[in-house]
C-alpha cells in the first residue's frame, strides 16, 4: 500500500463568529478572528491518497485526473472567498479550518468514485493548514 500526497494553496477570508454565542463567548473563543470584517488565510491543502502500485504505470493515483478534481471542486469553489457569505455550508456553520477541512473532505469524497471509479485510489485524508502552526486533518471516514 502506498500513501501519496499532493499540495495545493488558496487563499480565503472567514469570520469566526457563533450565533449560538454571546458577543463576549465569541470574543473569548475566537479572539481576533472574530474581527466583524474577518480576516485571510493563504491556506495550504495536502490530499492524501492511498493504493497499490499498479502494475502497467507504476503508479498508485493519476495526479492529473487528482489535479482536475481538486481544482473544479475545491479551488474553484474556495479559492478568494468570503467562506461565511459565499460558500453555502457555511451560512450556518463556523467557518473554522476544522469546519473548512470536513466540508473539503465532503465534496471531493462525493465526486471520487466518478473519477476513480474503481477500489484503488482511495482518498485517505484531507490535510489543511491555516498557518505555519494550525493545521488540521480529517481521515477518510471524515469525522472530526
Amino acid at each position: 500500500m502506498i500513501h501519496v500526497s499532493r499540495k495545493y494553496r488558496f487563499s480565503a477570508s472567514h469570520r469566526l463568529h457563533s450565533e449560538q454565542l454571546s458577543e463576549s463567548e465569541n470574543q473569548h473563543i475566537y479572539g481576533k478572528c472574530n474581527y466583524p470584517f474577518g480576516h485571510g488565510h493563504n491556506y495550504e491543502l495536502e490530499v492524501g491518497v492511498k493504493g497499490p502500485v499498479e502494475a502497467k504505470s507504476g503508479r498508485a493515483i493519476d495526479t492529473t485526473a487528482l489535479d482536475l478534481l481538486v481544482s473544479t471542486e475545491i479551488l474553484e469553489a474556495f479559492a478568494y472567498k468570503n467562506l461565511n457569505a459565499e460558500i453555502s455550508e457555511f451560512r450556518n456553520v463556523v467557518p473554522t479550518t476544522e469546519n473548512l477541512g470536513i466540508e473539503i473532505h465532503r465534496r471531493l469524497n462525493s465526486k471520487w468514485r466518478d473519477v476513480f471509479p474503481g477500489q484503488w485510489p482511495a482518498l485517505d485524508k484531507v490535510r489543511i493548514a491555516e498557518t505555519s502552526r494550525n493545521i488540521f486533518e480529517v481521515s477518510e471516514n471524515g469525522q472530526k
